[in-house]
């Protein structure tokens, strides 16, 4: 096992057994930073387990733009306290630059959108990020009479809002990202009137729709459903502190450690996510239980021992980014996997199902791509390869557990893995053991 700035190989790993404590989700820490930034004008909400990572450090640096103060503790850096401006921005920053951050663009578009008034505020981001749609999240706000301009591409990033949402009848297309869904959840409670949201199409991700109305709760929010599609928010609402909330781990991010115990023996125990978890990613455990590992799951943890690995053949078209890593454990399983209904892939951080699709034809696995599955058939014996890893973090701890194989794998750029878990690979290195 190397490592390095540039790649990091992994070879002929044998062990993956103790415990593994998972940073803060991504998904829940940037929802909660807004939120209580939203709260009451004055109400604090002390945030413990907050990832620190480039995904967070952006809703933060947006956040404190804005005016909203945010004091992090002195003994721990993922413990803060923020002071809730009830969406009257102490400050009018002209331009918020949120990199590639998904979970901070779509939330403060829609939130600005409700809450601007009198001003401008362009949201940009980086090279990927200005290619990243966003057509159906400025479709909806502009149908509630949000003023939003698209700078360079219509439906892309740079977009400059000028606040103007109104509420009533509105509705979205939920059949690319469930991330605009959310977004306009978290905004028309704070309208003046209230509001009915049909969601339209195929909805992608439901279990973060339903992470998102579970966390609106918590912060005071009432929210109706009137059916699967339908939502009735009530207007002149104001978030509510909860005193404090505690971000659970990336259940995301458990699906590499306990696919990696399914290959390297375990027990590993995975704590930070369980029975009792609010993310529909946790469920990426039943379906590795499926698959033939020995699953226990606990109501804060999960625990993994080794199994006779077969193919899997499942729609995780509500755990898209878990559902990474059956792609590449798809390489130890007899049989061909078929992950399918995941077009929602290409329009992540890479274009992943081509991505995927690439890499694992490296290392010669018999790959079909189609526009939205993946079918992998693994080769008699893996190959080495460099893995490209598109600046993609899910691409490259995806790929690491091909160091379970005799040959190995070289990752290159594994600090990419900064946008959500910049320690992956030193913790990867530590628990697991090669001969």
């Amino acid at each position: 096992m190397t490592s390095g700035s540039p790649s990091i190989t992994l070879k002929n790993l044998q062990q993956c057994r103790g415990d593994v404590t998972l940073p803060g989700s991504k998904s829940i820490a940037n929802r909660a930073l807004l939120m209580a930034a939203l709260c009451v004008d004055g109400q604090k909400t002390t945030l413990t387990n907050v990832l620190r990572s480039d995904d967070t450090e952006r809703m933060l640096e947006a956040l404190s733009e804005l005016g909203v103060i945010i004091d992090v503790a002195s003994d721990s850096e993922t413990t803060m306290t923020v002071t809730g401006c009830g969406g009257h921005w102490p400050k009018q920053p002209q331009v918020l630059d949120l990199g590639n951050a998904g979970t901070a663009m779509r939330p403060l578009l829609a939130v600005l959108s409700a809450t601007l008034h009198d001003t401008a505020c362009v949201l940009t981001g980086d090279a990927r990020m200005q290619e990243r749609p966003v057509q159906a999240l400025v479709d909806a706000l502009r149908a509630g009479g949000t003023q939003l301009n698209c700078l360079q591409h219509e439906g892309y990033p740079p977009i400059e809002v000028q606040g103007g949402l109104q509420g009533g009848m509105l509705s979205i297309d939920g059949s690319a990202s469930s991330q605009y869904i959310s977004a306009m959840l978290m905004a028309l409670p704070l309208l003046t009137q209230d509001s009915v949201l049909q969601l339209t199409g195929t909805v992608v991700s439901w279990p973060y729709i339903e992470l998102t109305l579970a966390m609106l709760k918590r912060f005071g929010i009432e929210v109706h459903r009137i059916c699967r599609q339908e939502f009735l928010i009530p207007g002149q609402q104001t978030y509510q502190s909860p005193g404090e909330y505690w971000v659970e781990g990336d259940a995301s991010a458990a699906s590499y450690w306990l696919a990696a115990a399914a290959l390297g023996g375990g027990p590993l125990t995975v704590h930070g996510v369980g029975s009792e978890s609010i993310q529909g990613d946790v469920k990426f455990a039943d379906y590795l239980a499926d698959m033939g590992a020995e699953v226990i799951i606990e109501a804060h943890s999960i625990t993994v021992k080794r199994g006779e690995l077969r193919a899997l053949d499942a729609d995780l078209n509500a755990i898209p980014d878990a559902a990474m890593t059956f792609a590449t454990l798809a390489l130890f399983a007899s049989g061909t996997t078929h992950i399918r209904n995941i077009a929602n892939w290409r329009i992540k951080e890479t274009d992943r199902l081509e991505a995927m699709a690439t890499e694992l034809r490296k290392v010669g696995a018999h790959v079909v791509e189609t526009e939205d599955a993946i079918a992998v058939t693994p080769p008699d014996e893996i190959n080495h390869a460099e893995i490209a890893t598109y600046n993609d973090h899910r691409m490259a701890m995806s790929f690491a557990l091909l160091g379970f194989s005799r040959t190995g794998v070289t990752i290159l750029d594994p600090k990419c893995c900064s946008k959500t878990y910049p320690s992956f690979f030193d913790e990867f290195c530590a628990i697991t053991q090669s001969s």
